[in-house]
């Protein structure tokens, strides 16, 4: 994940969360493991025109991916993706080679030029009227919950995550370390986009979540050591998500990666103290 440019990370079911990453500037010989597709995978995949590796999806979700407007951009493993899609763990993790990812496109018939990707906004100075954010807490639930400290040395967020149930217990972090090269992963913006999310179907088992990031909402941008309020616009499913000031005008991205934290609107938002900020994400019942 260190080599990802932008990673969405979103709630799925049952307290779990799941990541879509995008590859755009570089590659990795290994990325996964690569999971079913979920509802929320649609948004990203229509606004970056992206071609979509998967490992399959419920019923429901299959019918919405093959029915979208990039159906043939959709690669699920087969005789024709190795060795862009290959085994590890005694053939239980699929995974993926991105430098080998063009000779499977130039197979399938797929364009992979590079798409009109224009709505981010990029400054290295950061903007004024921030405020301190050493640390920002992100619980989607109590079995998923993660932190993102401030490195002043790198200027990036360092990510930390759940190392233990937190249902009857404190929360209790480690870091997160990329495999590939043993590095924690970081991130130069962290953004929390407030998006609708509405139950699809609910189970006696389980409860499945739609999400809508068509349209605009309130955000929280935070870089450089300071957090900042803002709002982020899709004004179609073929744009890109973009951030907007309390002026009106394209908020900054710093330039580097970015990670969008995902949460349902009218999440609980505390600050611990003057230092640290605190999302509580609360799905609809």
């Amino acid at each position: 994940m260190s080599h990802t440019d932008l990673v969405y990370e979103y709630y799925t079911e049952e307290g779990s969360t799941r990541f879509i990453a995008i590859y755009y500037g570089q590659n990795a010989t290994q990325v996964g493991p690569i999971r079913s597709a979920r509802f929320f995978d649609v948004n990203v995949v229509d606004a970056y025109k992206a071609v979509f590796v998967f490992g399959s999806a419920w019923e429901p979700v299959l019918e919405r991916l093959y029915n979208s407007d990039f159906y043939n951009r959709l690669i699920i493993e087969g005789s024709y993706t190795s060795p862009a899609l290959f085994r590890t763990n005694n053939g239980a993790l699929l995974m993926a080679n991105t430098s080998e990812l063009p000779a499977v496109l130039t197979t399938m018939g797929i364009n992979n030029s590079a798409q009109n990707e224009e709505g981010m906004f990029f400054k290295l100075e950061a903007p004024a009227s921030g405020q301190t954010a050493q640390q920002v807490f992100i619980r989607f639930s109590s079995a998923i919950y993660n932190r993102w400290d401030y490195d002043a040395t790198s200027g990036k967020y360092l990510r930390f995550v759940d190392t233990q149930d937190a249902t009857n217990g404190p929360e209790v972090y480690g870091p997160l370390v990329d495999q590939q090269d043993n590095s924690q992963i970081s991130a130069d913006n962290v953004v929390i986009l407030e998006v609708p999310y509405s139950i699809y179907v609910r189970t006696a088992d389980t409860t499945v979540y739609d999400a809508n990031m068509v349209g605009s909402g309130d955000a929280y941008i935070v870089r450089d050591g300071q957090i900042y309020k803002v709002t982020w616009s899709r004004p179609t499913k073929d744009s890109i998500i973009s951030l907007t000031g309390a002026d009106g005008q394209p908020f900054a991205f710093k330039p580097g990666n970015t990670w969008f934290e995902v949460v349902n609107q009218g999440e609980t938002i505390t600050q611990p103290d003057s230092n640290s900020w605190r999302f509580l994400n609360l799905m609809p019942s």
